[in-house]
């Protein structure tokens, strides 16, 4: 055996390695530093060709604003030390170095170089980001570097994406069949991404056979997400029926039980949103590390906090106006712009900012044009748990026995030993407390201001109205109902006229039903 072979192998491999680590030269680092943007752009996409670990390096140095040109060299300077972005060794920076700025089409092209250098990392989670991200920006120049990748690709679904970002670059190919088998290809990739980059192509083809192609692949993707949009209306409906039957609990005792025209229940609400940015503050002030929990302690300071506003409010003014409807309207309006004006002075008239919790950001991706957002799952999880902790306290529970029994018929129940002023106040706590509840949950989708329940202080009343007085399960159905209808309506006509047909079908409804969807039987109607 000749052994003489081992040390000449080895040279070799050293060689090969040197050459692969060392793929940048000099040259190409101070085109993509220096000079006309054209001329750079050009300089990064023929780089990204031959992708090496210091072209990877010197593109992110370029990303990071780390690049410097001095004596007709690039250099990286990071913490002020300067490196070859060809050899990686330790290099001085001259004192007059200049600083590289790149203008925003460059930094897309940086980014873009970026993404295709990706492509051949060992992370399958970035390769498959970085095959989706060339896919939305096609570029001609890129299809070496797509090829390349694909040639390597070993996972089933990176090369469906990379052959689907491939696709998307022979769109712009001047050969005619070639941009026919590309829309035939896309029309497979039922992405809102891909429906947007063949709108933009079939609005400026020529070819009739070419358009034919691009209209079929249009129409494919249209149907395939139109299922992901009818399902994208029907939960955002649900979830603002959750949000409208959160806020519609509280108001279902107050009014529909008690009878008192609560004007002021949008701010209850607002107060219990206050009270969870506080709680949020206090989190992000004296317990950082457990910031993600300050939801579940915001949930009993709100519903605290509101029901003893609520307490107070029906001990030191409702309690005179019992049996007067219009009084206690005044009234609670009155003490509405009260409790906002008081916000406004301790917090301020600017909105403030909730933040969500880390568990409740992001959403779970059901389709290609459907995701769930976290935070509204989980708000309508906590609709259902407080509708089933009412209902509970309502119809099996000592306090709703004496709710319910004052509610019906106040004399016989005080006649029978209960004190009614206490149930009364306690009931008004309870609705309140509620309502603070909601404002909780609405701080983690919405904006936090004083003007909080004047948004919802409407949509609330209609929605008890419309569900019957006194109700739980119509309060239900229809808050859902509202939710629904709303939205779909929103989809077809727009936001505001779907709030006046809404406005007008709920006229038109309690015309022929006065008492809701549920209507109460017996004495009690009467």
């Amino acid at each position: 055996m000749n052994f003489s072979f081992i040390p000449r192998l080895f040279v070799c491999l050293l060689l090969y390695a040197t050459a692969q680590a060392q793929a940048l030269t000099a040259e190409q680092a101070l085109a993509m530093a220096a000079g006309e943007t054209d001329d750079r752009v050009a300089a990064v996409q023929q780089a990204v060709v031959e992708p090496s670990e210091r072209t990877a390096a010197f593109l992110q140095a370029l990303a990071d604003d780390a690049v410097k040109v001095a004596d007709g060299k690039a250099l990286i300077v990071r913490d002020d030390k300067g490196m070859d972005p060809v050899t990686g060794a330790e290099v001085p920076v001259p004192a007059d170095a200049e600083d590289i700025i790149n203008n925003n089409r460059m930094r897309g092209e940086i980014d873009t170089a970026l993404a295709g250098l990706a492509l051949f990392g060992k992370d399958e989670a970035k390769r498959m980001a970085a095959a989706k991200a060339l896919t939305k920006e096609p570029d001609a120049g890129r299809l070496p570097l797509l090829d390349k990748a694909l040639a390597q690709e070993t996972n089933g679904k990176i090369k469906t994406q990379l052959e689907l970002a491939r696709a998307a670059t022979l769109l712009g190919s001047d050969d005619a069949a070639q941009r026919i088998a590309a829309a035939q290809a896309l029309s497979l990739s039922a992405t809102p991404d891909t429906r947007l980059l063949l709108n933009e192509r079939v609005t400026v083809e020529e070819d009739t056979k070419v358009k034919a192609a691009l209209q079929a692949a249009l129409k494919a993707i249209d149907g395939q997400l139109a299922w992901g949009e009818r399902l994208g209306a029907a939960f955002s409906g649900i979830s603002l029926g959750s949000i409208l039957l959160l806020v519609a609990l509280g108001l279902a005792i107050t009014y529909g039980l008690m009878g008192v025209i609560n004007m002021a229940h949008g701010e209850l609400m607002m107060i219990g949103a206050y009270a969870t940015y506080v709680v949020q503050g206090i989190f992000q002030k004296y317990f950082p590390g457990a910031f993600d929990w300050y939801l579940v302690a915001a949930l009993p300071l709100a519903f605290g906090a509101s029901a003893a506003v609520g307490a107070v409010l029906e001990r030191g003014v409702l309690r005179f106006l019992y049996g007067r409807p219009l009084e206690t309207l005044l009234a609670t309006w009155g003490i509405s712009l009260v409790l906002m004006q008081l916000v406004r002075t301790i917090f301020g008239a600017q909105n403030v900012g909730v933040e969500n919790p880390s568990w409740m950001s992001g959403g779970v991706q059901v389709l290609s044009n459907l995701t769930l957002p976290y935070n509204r799952l989980v708000i309508i999880g906590f609709a259902i748990a407080v509708l089933l902790g009412m209902g509970y306290l309502i119809g099996r529970t000592r306090l709703g026995l004496f709710v319910r029994g004052v509610t019906q018929n106040r004399p016989i129940a005080s006649c029978m030993g209960v004190n009614t002023a206490r149930i009364d106040t306690m009931a008004f706590a309870l609705g309140s407390g509620i309502a603070g509840l909601a404002g909780c949950a609405l701080s983690q989708v919405g904006n936090v201001g004083p003007d909080l329940g004047q948004s919802y202080i409407v949509d609330a009343f209609m929605v008890v109205v419309l569900g019957g007085v006194g109700q739980l399960a119509g309060t239900v159905y229809a808050a859902l109902g509202l939710g629904i209808l709303n939205k779909f309506l929103e989809g077809w006509a727009g936001a505001v006229l779907a709030k006046i047909a809404v406005l007008v079908f709920i006229i038109i409804f309690i015309q022929k039903r006065p008492q809701g969807i549920f209507a109460v039987k017996g004495r009690t109607a009467d």
